[in-house]
């Protein structure tokens, strides 16, 4: 089982704005949105997170650093300056952080998800401990790895959730008050642990099970090659490397909320693509819509809905024993329905892309950039806990976890400070 352990946590000191400070993680923000955050405070976690310069104000430019720039060297200065500075202070011994989030789900229900903020083990890949739930899609991760090296920080979390029970009983007794902040109704609260035995009982619990990645593979990854490059640079295995920043929590119904991850296609005709879907679906136009009220009425169902460009959104319920052997997953069963076109070498070249939010998907299908796309459910509690059991992994873009969590409430250091 993993390790998960606490540590001297870099946070924004105390009486920080944490409206002009804390982001959204920096792979859910537009080129828009990091020169707004980035303009609201000098001392935004952005400017260190996302620190790569050119023209924000122009799509497609966020990442691209002006002439003769490091964008990974000027974070990392621009971090050992706000330490010098007091703009950040570090806690003085090992701790945990508690986070809560206390939101309304899509259904009107009230709900709380609490979980811890440490430092998770990095294992090998498939030594077990800490498991990927799905396939990754390719992407690149080269601008992490240099933040990581040059920073020698963690500074967004991976999310887990923890097999193991008993960690939500252990958070609810609430710890050090150490910031607040209220938005797009979600209310984010973060508490300081730095009592040794109730740090021991965090630990044991956390350690008693697999930890499952909800969100942020592609970090856990990261982390792992950061971890390996310290190895071969300093022969040891004991450093602060060999952990990464997670956040973790029980893997339990009332706290997660999920949403699903739809499907866009092109590369082929809509003939194409609603006959190959037709040979494992039966097809029924909607009497409307879609709406919000679709997605609930998609549960009922037991169905998909297909979008159309240029006629109605359809019914796409599953044909008796079309999808016998195949994972109840409705991602599972689009790759399986379209295999014919996967694996013709001369026919279409499928290209599949992914969105979350109805709205997103019709503007998208709009847009006339698409072929068509597919409105599937959101994965169940249960499908999840099963598979993570099983040892399996769902489709790419399976889980859609809500709220996401905020970048710089706590940093984690992957090596001592170099400047107080």
């Amino acid at each position: 089982m993993p390790a998960f352990k606490p540590f001297k946590a870099l946070r924004y000191a105390p009486g920080a704005d944490l409206d002009a400070v804390i982001a959204p993680p920096y792979d859910v923000l537009s080129d828009t949105d990091i020169a707004e955050l980035k303009g609201r405070d000098p001392h935004n976690i952005t400017h260190i997170d996302i620190p790569a310069g050119g023209d924000l104000s122009r799509p497609g430019q966020a990442f691209a650093p002006a002439a003769g720039d490091d964008p990974y060297a000027r974070a990392a200065a621009t971090l050992l300056d706000w330490l010098a500075q007091g703009v950040l202070v570090q806690d003085g011994a090992p701790t945990f952080t508690i986070y809560r989030m206390s939101f309304t789900d899509a259904t009107g229900a009230p709900r709380e998800i609490s979980g811890v903020l440490g430092g998770l083990e990095v294992v090998d890949l498939d030594a077990g401990g800490v498991l990927p739930h799905e396939r990754t899609t390719p992407k690149a991760v080269s601008d992490r790895l240099d933040l990581t090296r040059a920073t020698a920080t963690n500074l967004s979390p991976v999310w887990g959730l923890s097999l193991a029970d008993g960690l939500t009983a252990a958070l609810a007794e609430p710890g050090e008050p150490v910031g607040e902040l209220s938005v797009e109704g979600v209310v984010h609260r973060v508490e300081r642990v730095a009592d040794p035995a109730r740090i021991a009982q965090i630990e044991a619990i956390l350690a008693a099970d697999d930890v499952l990645i909800a969100d942020g593979h592609h970090r856990y990854a990261i982390s792992r090659t950061y971890r390996d490059e310290v190895r071969a640079a300093t022969g040891r295995h004991d450093t602060d490397a060999e952990y990464t920043l997670a956040f973790v929590n029980e893997l339990v119904d009332d706290q997660l909320s999920i949403d699903a991850i739809h499907r866009l296609y092109a590369g082929l005709c809509w003939e194409h693509l609603r006959g190959v879907l037709a040979e494992s679906f039966d097809l029924e136009p909607l009497a409307a819509g879609p709406t919000p009220a679709t997605l609930a009425e998609m549960n009922a169902r037991g169905a998909l809905v297909l979008l159309d460009p240029n006629g109605p959104a359809q019914w796409l319920t599953p044909k008796p024993g079309a999808f016998d052997g195949v994972r109840a997953l409705d991602g599972a069963y689009l790759e399986h329905a379209l295999q014919p076109v996967i694996d013709d070498p001369h026919g279409a070249n499928l290209q599949v892309s992914y969105q979350h939010g109805l709205p997103e998907m019709l503007e998208a299908i709009a847009s006339g950039a698409y072929t068509g796309g597919v409105l599937i459910r959101p994965t169940s509690i249960a499908e999840i806990r099963r598979t993570a059991r099983e040892g399996l992994l769902m489709p790419p873009k399976s889980t859609f976890f809500t709220p996401k969590l905020r970048t710089g409430f706590v940093i984690r250091p992957t090596e001592p400070l170099r400047a107080q």
